[in-house]
């Protein structure tokens, strides 16, 4: 998300927070910096499986990185305005971009960059944040009070200004939900019947009846609320329908079962723990994303993409169908 005050204190979960020597080791391996970007708000990351690559953003740098996890290069591109989010299209070589006030479709390979076709209205009051494609191949947007000023330093977030959209392949968009503090966290269960979508301000995120037939949603309410360990960033889901989500100046990933229990806290080395999605060959690799905090300025892989070996798997990610 976009950087949020770090005044929020972290506080101990001694019955909840599990340690890299109790139940947590059943599910990962100790995380690993593999590459110390030092993001000032590391986020959007995207497991390319055709490359073999992760692609993630920095949004206030105006950046996108790509690390290459057969010989571990890093490479980067700047763009004019805030990079929020990077999605996979139907065509291996097109990426849909999110940045602050519209949608790119972006080829990495020639760097070409051509309008999608959306654009937020009021901006640069409001920006774009998180998203993610769903079953249907349509692409989800949420937007919040813009808290990136033009030269990329930090404003302010807060309020209700965002709004939810689902953008169809022919082009169509439908407001889904407004009045959101700062729109994270999109994901679908393995049976598609289920959408997570969350509100870092509010410290919820929500479950919602999806149809996979016309991408519609009814909301059932809230799927996990109130944790304290932070606030709710960006989410992966596993193909046994568990949500690891990942937490807002709170050190750690909680992994969230399908009846909204949690299930594991798994520990990050880092405050902001902000996205992450499952790759490698197996996808059983997670990615995690992370953001700079001017509390720590001793941490020196604050802000790096970091990884953690699973012994379960993710699921794929869904494309945006834009080609016919």
């Amino acid at each position: 998300m976009g950087r949020l005050s770090d005044d929020l204190s972290k506080s101990s979960l001694t019955c909840l927070a599990l340690t890299w020597n109790t139940q947590a080791m059943a599910f990962t391996s100790e995380p690993k910096c593999c590459a110390p970007t030092g993001d000032r708000c590391g986020e959007g990351v995207l497991w390319h499986s055709e490359e073999q690559a992760v692609y993630w953003t920095d949004i206030n740098r105006f950046l996108i990185h790509r690390y290459d996890s057969v010989n571990g290069s890093v490479k980067s591109w700047q763009f004019e305005e805030p990079v929020t989010t990077i999605l996979p299209t139907n065509r291996a070589d097109t990426l849909a971009v999110c940045l602050g006030s519209r949608i790119l479709l972006w080829e990495p390979a020639s760097d070409a960059r051509r309008p999608q076709g959306f654009t937020l209205p009021n901006w640069p009051a409001v920006r774009l944040n998180d998203a993610g494609v769903d079953p249907r191949g349509s692409l989800w947007v949420g937007s919040m009070r813009n808290n990136v000023n033009p030269d990329g330093s930090e404003g302010e977030a807060g309020g209700n200004d965002g709004i939810l959209y689902r953008i169809d392949p022919d082009g169509s968009v439908a407001v889904c939900e407004e009045r959101i503090g700062i729109s994270n966290t999109f994901a679908w269960s393995p049976d598609r019947k289920k959408f997570y979508f969350g509100d870092t301000l509010a410290n919820v995120i929500w479950v919602y009846a999806y149809d996979a037939q016309t991408g519609a949603i009814v909301k059932e309410g809230p799927h996990f609320a109130g944790f304290s360990r932070g606030l709710p960033d960006g989410s992966a889901i596993d193909e046994d329908g568990f949500l690891w989500n990942c937490r807002w100046n709170g050190s750690c990933i909680v992994r969230v079962s399908p009846k909204g229990s949690i299930d594991c806290v798994i520990e990050m080395p880092t405050r902001n723990i902000t996205n992450c999605t499952f790759g490698g060959k197996e996808r059983n690799i997670l990615y995690v994303t992370t953001a700079a905090s001017p509390r720590d300025p001793g941490d020196r892989l604050a802000g790096g993409l970091f990884t953690l070996e699973t012994q379960v798997r993710g699921l794929a990610e869904n494309r945006f169908r834009v080609f016919s």
